[in-house]
């Protein structure tokens, strides 16, 4: 997916839901005095959104969030609407001599989640773990050194991408004029039958598939 970044002054009064499904998909985060605002669409849609015009853009903003109706004029350009292109891959392979990537230069995250810090986080505590240790001694790390940070870390990586591509899969739109009210992802009727579940994705989201902890 691409998702469609830019703010809007917020009032005291407002009310605007986190996540708001229909014609795209809209996410809204309080930053106190603005709200911070994420439009989902299919990759590769921006250039038809554009031609429908930036009114048009406007009203899909304004009819997710109606609460916004009175200042989605504050978008009168579209320099003001920024573009981030979601894509979720990983490297095949992590190192070479010399070098080792770790976090988002190893494995792209969909933002579905948060996630993508956690695991940078953990790779770069699991980095320090493994090479640590050799680099204090004034040690270089050999190829099969930095091989033991992809080995561990990799499964994890794995795992949460398959859990954001299939379990958050029907969440984003599949073209401008879909409604995505009209194929809920299961996880959230799962949600409202089975409360318990919410602790448990808390906890996914929160520790990850493999938590790590720096060593004494």
């Amino acid at each position: 997916m691409d998702v469609l970044w830019f703010r809007l002054p917020r009032h005291p009064q407002d009310h605007v839901p986190f996540f708001q499904g229909g014609k795209g998909a809209l996410i809204s985060i309080d930053r106190g005095d603005y709200w911070q605002l994420a439009y989902a669409i299919p990759a590769g849609a921006l250039a038809e959104l554009k031609t429908a015009g930036l009114a048009a853009f406007r009203e899909r903003v304004a009819h997710l969030a109606p609460a916004l109706r009175d200042r989605v004029g504050h978008l009168d350009d579209w320099a003001a609407v920024h573009h981030l292109s979601v894509r979720v891959d990983r490297l095949p392979r992590w190192h070479r001599p010399g070098l080792l990537c770790i976090g988002d230069a190893a494995h792209a995250m969909s933002p579905a989640g948060g996630v993508g810090i956690n695991l940078a986080v953990q790779d770069a505590v699991a980095t320090a773990n493994l090479l640590g240790p050799l680099l204090a001694r004034g040690g270089t790390p050999e190829d099969a050194d930095l091989a033991r940070v992809q080995t561990r870390r990799e499964r994890a990586a794995r795992i949460t991408q398959a859990f954001q591509l299939g379990i958050l899969r029907d969440l984003y739109p599949k073209d401008l004029g879909d409604d995505t009210t009209g194929h809920v992802p299961p996880i959230f009727t799962a949600f409202r039958t089975l409360p318990p579940l919410r602790h448990l994705l808390g906890r996914f989201i929160g520790l990850g598939v493999r938590p790590e902890h720096i060593a004494a």
